[in-house]
């Protein structure tokens, strides 16, 4: 009987593992139940990042490529523009060499053909007539030149024009070619005279109405003025000088003499006059600091000044003054 019991409850045994579902072997049951999604979207963050950090490094890139070829290169000008050829050619040497070509150039003279031949062979490219198209005969002297402007043509060529007084009291224009390269100068063909500027005639100012009144109270301040201006005495020229200016005198270059002619418009507060002075000029000795001598009369030269005044505490206070333009100096006698 027993032994049957025990089959019995092997069988039921039996059959309790056949239904019931087998379990995992694992210390952690909760883990293994709960589903793996993968990296998800982990992957494409850094796929962003990689195209992020490509983007910085192209533009890096570029930037220092920028850097170091510099400004993107325009077209270039014409061979024949005047602003390409300047930029290379010598301009301030060639200016220098012209003028010292032309004062050897210009002064000529029998006596001294050799010598003038000998000092233009210096300028000149070899195998070139070293009197430079002279035929020998006449005088002239070059008593002052300066450059009048220089025309670029090209890389290595240009022509320098000056500005000469010459010893027969013309006063001309004179061409001069210049070719340069590699740090080396020369006349590169014969020069050519050309016309000094022309007397030119200023429109007349007509005659302008004049406030008299003004005119006789300037008269009057402006003596004391101009004896301060020739001195340099500060002390005296800032009573005359407006409230912010300052008015530097001549230092005793010259002496005041008088006031020939005042000439103030109508207007406001304000005004633009011109005042005619004579100045007394020092002598040699004076300079010296001799006396001069007895019975010799100083030099005077009349010169004309533009000068803004304003009317400030009942005078008129002086806030600058210069040189006057052709119409303003002549106004009204």
């Amino acid at each position: 009987m027993a032994r049957r019991a025990l089959l019995e409850r092997s069988a039921e045994l039996t059959a309790d593992d056949a239904t019931t579902p087998r379990q995992p072997h694992s210390a952690r049951p909760d883990r293994a139940a709960t589903p793996w999604h993968g990296a998800g979207g982990r992957w494409l963050i850094w796929v962003a990042r990689a195209v992020a950090w490509a983007v910085l490094l192209l533009i890096g890139y570029r930037g220092v490529v920028a850097i170091v070829q510099g400004p993107v290169s325009r077209a270039p000008a014409s061979s024949g523009s005047l602003t390409s050829g300047s930029s290379q050619f010598p301009v301030t040497v060639a200016e220098a060499y012209a003028l010292q070509f032309g004062d050897v150039y210009l002064s000529f003279s029998p006596a001294g053909a050799s010598a003038r031949s000998q000092e233009l062979a210096k300028f000149l490219p070899p195998g070139t007539d070293p009197t430079a198209g002279w035929n020998g005969a006449g005088t002239q002297r070059a008593l002052d030149e300066h450059v009048a402007a220089i025309s670029v043509t090209g890389t290595h060529t240009a022509v320098v024009t000056l500005l000469a007084q010459l010893s027969n009291g013309r006063l001309i224009e004179l061409g001069v070619p210049i070719y340069a390269t590699a740090g080396r100068m020369s006349v590169s063909g014969l020069p050519a005279w050309l016309p000094g500027p022309g007397k030119a005639i200023p429109p007349s100012a007509g005659r302008q109405t004049s406030d008299q009144s003004t005119e006789s109270a300037l008269r009057t301040q402006l003596p004391a003025f101009f004896q301060a201006y020739a001195s340099g005495d500060q002390g005296t020229l800032a009573r005359f000088t407006a409230r912010g200016a300052r008015i530097t005198g001549l230092d005793n270059d010259v002496s005041f003499g008088g006031i020939d002619r005042v000439y103030a418009p109508a207007g406001g507060s304000t005004r633009q006059i011109s005042v005619t002075v004579t100045w007394r000029l020092r002598s040699a000795a004076t300079a010296a600091g001799q006396s001069p001598a007895a019975g010799v009369a100083s030099a005077t030269l009349q010169m004309t000044y533009q000068m803004t005044v304003v009317r400030q505490d009942g005078t008129w206070d002086i806030r600058s003054i210069g040189a006057a333009t052709g119409a303003l100096a002549q106004g009204p006698p």
